[in-house]
């Protein structure tokens, strides 16, 4: 049974005894393998969005919800990431860095998609795109070995591939046009 205070403990634990993501991604999956105990506790997602449920300067735990059809441009955070999906899916591309005559730009590298259950663990120097298959909400819960929002994050431009800083209130705006679409402002 899912207990947010103890899933918070168990992360906090994790991160102390080992600071990369293999023990957080543990925690993560033990947590998703039982979906309905999060909705219970989280309550159904009903908007694209997200909450931060923990934050500190070494973990940041976020309840993520993609709106159907939602994509997020390649981007990086810098720190490693553990996701793990508790209803619907996700579907992400990984890049890589490469030089061109034009300058840097990344190009894709891989792919994997997420379905319920699924916990997947990113290292810190991953970049990846996000996109929500399905025509419904997806949630996930999203554990991170930093400040998720700190102001040192880069993302890519989706048509040139170019590196630029990241935007928080861009992404903002792409949650909140994911919502007018559903109706849900």
């Amino acid at each position: 049974m899912f207990v947010l205070d103890r899933f918070i403990e168990d992360c906090r634990a994790a991160v102390a005894a080992d600071p990369t993501h293999k023990a957080a991604r543990e925690v993560v999956a033990r947590a998703v393998a039982d979906p309905g105990s999060i909705v219970k506790v989280l309550g159904e997602p009903t908007k694209a969005g997200n909450q931060c449920l923990f934050r500190s300067p070494e973990l940041t735990i976020l309840n993520l919800t993609w709106g159907p059809y939602m994509t997020l441009r390649p981007h990086n955070h810098r720190i490693w990431a553990v996701i793990g999906i508790y209803e619907g899916a996700e579907d992400n591309v990984f890049w890589r860095r490469i030089e061109t005559e034009a300058g840097p730009r990344i190009e894709a590298a891989g792919a994997k998609s997420m379905r319920v259950k699924d916990a997947c663990a990113m290292g810190a120097d991953i970049i990846h795109s996000v996109t929500n298959p399905i025509p419904r909400l997806t949630a996930a819960l999203h554990v991170y070995g930093g400040d998720f929002y700190r102001d040192d994050r880069s993302e890519w431009d989706p048509e040139n591939l170019s590196e630029r800083h990241f935007d928080f209130e861009t992404s903002k705006r792409l949650f909140e046009a994911s919502n007018a679409l559903l109706g849900r402002v």
